[in-house]
């Protein structure tokens, strides 16, 4: 199989034990190409230094966590806009909304979110969407900056039909990771009622484990497990699912 992680933070301190063998092991397994979400400035000395390592496989995207926004968020934002012109980034991301740890700085994520899709559109990048526990806030934000240069992908997507049916009509991929695993989920209730022409799968790693490995690290080498479980609700073998979901990062993504 030939398969993508579109949204996978192999950059994080939870892999700096075993980074290369975490991408050995994705690697070996069929998972081929890494897209690298941002978070802030710390960050992005880790994230040049797996691009040089492994150039092939490794893509970046530039831009600035919801939760990482906070009273310096527009030097932040410099930052993003100097890695897009410095580096060969493929999307902006990843951006949005979370209120799930603190409210405090909404007015600053609204802004930053906004500041973050407008450089997508300037550069016709897509964008990389992190919506918690803030569907309509971020679709307020997309329902202003709608346009023909607007598209990427809803990460981790975690909402309702109807949100799924919004998200697309705003030309976003639906990115499918652990979450489709879990039995409390409710992606496996709907899910099949998408075109799978609009999703894209992902791990999130070292974040959201599907099952069996839930409440672990999660790495990219689990997305095999994602995508059997999506072969299930669609009725097609994994590697059509592979075949499908790696066709669309591509389009997405442009690579």
């Amino acid at each position: 199989m030939n398969l993508t992680d579109t949204h996978t933070h192999l950059y994080s301190e939870a892999f700096d034990q075993d980074r290369n063998e975490a991408i050995q092991r994705a690697i070996s397994q069929g998972i081929s190409r890494f897209f690298l979400p941002a978070i802030d400035t710390t960050y992005i000395p880790k994230m040049l230094q797996l691009k040089n390592d492994y150039p092939e496989n490794i893509y970046l995207m530039a831009g600035l966590h919801p939760t990482h926004v906070k009273e310096n968020y527009l030097e932040e934002l410099d930052a993003v806009e100097n890695m897009l012109k410095e580096h060969p980034c493929v999307a902006v991301g990843e951006t949005g909304i979370d209120l799930y740890w603190d409210k405090t700085f909404l007015t600053q994520q609204q802004d930053a979110f906004q500041r973050q899709i407008r450089l997508a559109k300037q550069r016709k990048l897509p964008i990389a969407i992190h919506c918690r526990d803030a569907f309509e806030e971020v679709f307020e934000v997309l329902e202003a900056e709608k346009s023909e240069d607007l598209f990427g992908i809803f990460h981790c997507f975690t909402g309702t039909f109807e949100q799924a049916q919004r998200a697309i009509s705003l030309k976003l991929k639906l990115g499918i990771g652990g979450v489709v695993t879990f039995k409390n989920g409710k992606l496996d209730q709907f899910l099949s009622q998408i075109e799978l022409s609009e999703i894209v799968l992902e791990t999130d790693s070292p974040y959201l484990a599907p099952v069996p490995h839930r409440g672990k690290r999660n790495e990219s080498s689990y997305l095999n497990l994602v995508c059997l479980k999506v072969a299930e609700i669609y009725n097609q073998t994994p590697e059509q699912i592979a075949r499908q979901t790696s066709a669309n990062a591509d389009a997405v993504f442009r690579v």
